[in-house]
């Protein structure tokens, strides 16, 4: 593959899961996440009472405003003059009506972050097949467009997480020195999992920040890595333990604290709002643990810039950054990576 200069891109694309901003529009968002399962309407209308709890609206589409706000305002100090697209895989915008504007005005190739910073069929290749799509719909006059490389192990993503965790840690007094770091991650199928660095990914950005906190040693693993959110049937295994049980088995273990550290996400979004402030803080609650969880990275301005890192990174062939002992993946993915995994026939 011919080498990418700093001329070749005119744009960046910005490429999320989308989320409702209204009551009514929850179900229908529900029905594009999981169109083609065959999953009924009342069981979709009982997902979203998750939603109604917060008025019908998730966060995310606010926390993609604020990073392109933040994005906007730090690509001039480093003399980057793109213009910068937003597009959804589940709701508006939605991802192809992006890039038939992007043709409209005369974008020919752009790069795509995406907010998700691990390997997965779910977290990278889906978006990959979604971007494709969309230009496909768009038809010849789309722009060409390359997904950057997972970020996970990036020093723009870990260092604010440490801050995150040192400060909920501080925040616990003198039961801080016995708590135990928890942290979580969106539970995928095993069939994903297994093809993918998705679980080796996590577990190294966890033990990246427990040991920069200083809870985490090579002889001493001082932390757990759980799953939450699972929404498939319960005959496909999917990663876990469930972070509820975890704590379940922690109180019964004598651990009196924990925080909580949403690896897995980089915003506050519903799976975190729901998931941990609402199910899991009251299972501590009920438990009697000392409960804390830990902020994302949001726009911390080390994330920002990280990611103009990582543009640059792939538009003029800056220097990589990452930590960690895991192997940086290459921005262009090998042919059949991350395959889809098979869905049950019954």
């Amino acid at each position: 593959m011919s080498e990418v200069t700093t001329s070749d891109y005119d744009a960046i694309l910005l490429v999320s899961f989308g989320g409702p901003e209204a009551p009514d529009e929850v179900v229908p968002f529900l029905e594009n996440v999981t169109r083609g399962r065959n999953i009924p309407r009342e069981r979709l209308e009982v997902v979203g009472e998750h939603y109604h709890l917060f008025g019908g609206k998730s966060p995310i589409n606010d926390q993609c405003r604020e990073l392109i706000a933040a994005l906007k305002a730090e690509l001039p100090k480093h003399e980057i003059d793109l213009p910068v697209y937003w597009g959804n895989r589940n709701w508006t915008p939605m991802l192809t009506n992006t890039v038939q504007q992007m043709a409209n005005d005369g974008i020919t190739k752009a790069i795509a972050f995406v907010t998700s910073a691990t390997s997965s069929y779910s977290g990278c290749r889906q978006y990959r097949e979604d971007i494709e799509r969309a230009r496909e719909a768009v038809g010849a006059n789309a722009p060409e467009i390359h997904k950057i490389r997972q970020y996970y192990d990036h020093p723009g993503f870990i260092a604010p997480m440490v801050d995150h965790v040192t400060s909920a840690l501080d925040s616990l007094g003198d039961e801080a020195e016995a708590a135990r770091l928890v942290f979580t991650a969106h539970s995928i199928p095993i069939a994903m999992s297994s093809t993918s660095d998705y679980e080796a990914q996590l577990a190294e950005a966890s033990r990246l920040v427990a040991a920069s906190a200083g809870r985490s040693t090579m002889q001493k693993a001082d932390f757990d890595l759980v799953w939450q959110s699972r929404s498939g049937p319960p005959q496909v295994p999917w990663l876990e333990p469930d972070i509820n049980d975890h704590l379940e088995n922690l109180a019964a273990d004598g651990v009196g604290a924990v925080i909580v550290i949403p690896i897995g996400f980089i915003s506050d979004h519903m799976e975190v709002m729901f998931d941990l402030d609402t199910e899991a803080k009251a299972t501590a609650e009920r438990l009697g643990l000392h409960y804390r969880r830990a902020g994302t990275v949001g726009t911390d301005p080390r994330f920002v810039e990280a990611i103009v890192e990582l543009i640059e990174e792939r538009r003029s062939n800056g220097p990589v950054r990452a930590l960690g002992n895991l192997e940086v993946r290459p921005d262009f993915c090998r042919e059949g990576c991350c395959p889809a995994p098979k869905r049950p026939t019954s």
